[in-house]
């Protein structure tokens, strides 16, 4: 039976977030993380541990059928390849910088102005759309250091947290892309690779959907049940039991993560007691 080659970043952040969704999906992976190759003992896949930017080049090339790898880097390769799916995770930010001291009024600032990144078709694109006129200079590693030894007036960078732009005297001034795990696929895949990947996506999509949501269950007083009920679609309609005590009921539901704690406030306000809420390990929807 033929397997699905997928490729993902062989140590790092995103590595090990691409791993803990196979083994949430149910995935086994039997040999290891130290290698350059593992293979699932429970499902048609094939692991290839690779360095990030080199992904987008080899699934074009077929040498991996699929791959987990950020968005900036399937933005800026602009690789022949298929954005299958946006993951949810390892979620960081593409932002400009310049030094604390300077004054920021603007995205005229970069006019004529030299800008250090690893990313340039990125910065190219977003000072194209912005009419800037800027110089950019590309640089493989420490791109936070170039304003502090005089290459450049800024900086295009990943940021997370923005500690290290506080300690080289950096400050955030433009968010360019919001950026986050994705999985991208070959253009060429194979009839039978192509439903390997169905399956695969099928069981991301459960476990996305069940981090996204919470089961919750309560009791709430009949008078109020319709109301209620409203603010609980769940998956299609809630579930409601009569209680052993009289002019109440027992409701089941599901309800998404980012509404949590506004859905919970409003159950409250319509006389909901006994509130539990519950993780869901997976969902089908």
């Amino acid at each position: 039976m033929s397997k699905l080659k997928l490729a993902i970043q062989k140590n790092g952040r995103l590595s090990e977030k691409s791993l803990k969704l196979l083994e949430e999906c149910g995935i086994k992976i039997s040999n290891g993380t130290r290698k350059l190759k593992a293979v699932s003992s429970n499902f048609p896949l094939e692991i290839l541990f690779l360095r990030d930017d080199d992904i987008p080049q080899y699934v074009e090339q077929g040498v991996a059928d699929i791959g987990i790898i950020g968005l900036n880097e399937v933005l800026e390769q602009k690789k022949n390849i298929d954005l299958v799916q946006k993951l949810g995770f390892a979620q960081c930010r593409l932002s400009l910088a310049i030094p604390k001291e300077e004054t920021y009024n603007g995205i005229q600032f970069f006019e004529n102005k030299k800008v250090a990144t690893s990313y340039p078709e990125i910065l190219s694109n977003y000072f194209q759309e912005n009419n800037i006129n800027a110089q950019i200079e590309k640089i493989g590693g420490s791109v936070e250091i170039a304003p502090g030894i005089g290459l450049s007036d800024g900086i295009f960078d990943i940021i997370s947290t923005g500690s290290t732009l506080l300690t080289n005297g950096l400050k955030e001034v433009e968010t360019v892309l919001e950026s986050e795990a994705v999985l991208i696929s070959s253009q060429n895949l194979s009839d039978e690779n192509q439903e390997i990947l169905n399956k695969l996506l099928f069981r991301i999509n459960a476990v996305k959907e069940a981090s996204e949501s919470k089961y919750i269950l309560l009791n709430a007083p009949n008078e109020n049940l319709e109301k209620i009920i409203n603010l609980l679609p769940g998956m299609k309609s809630p579930t409601v039991l009569p209680l052993a005590e009289s002019g109440w009921s027992s409701i089941h539901s599901v309800i998404k993560e980012d509404k949590f704690w506004e859905v919970i406030e409003n159950l409250k306000n319509e006389g909901a007691q006994g509130i539990l809420v519950l993780e869901i390990e997976k969902m089908i929807l």
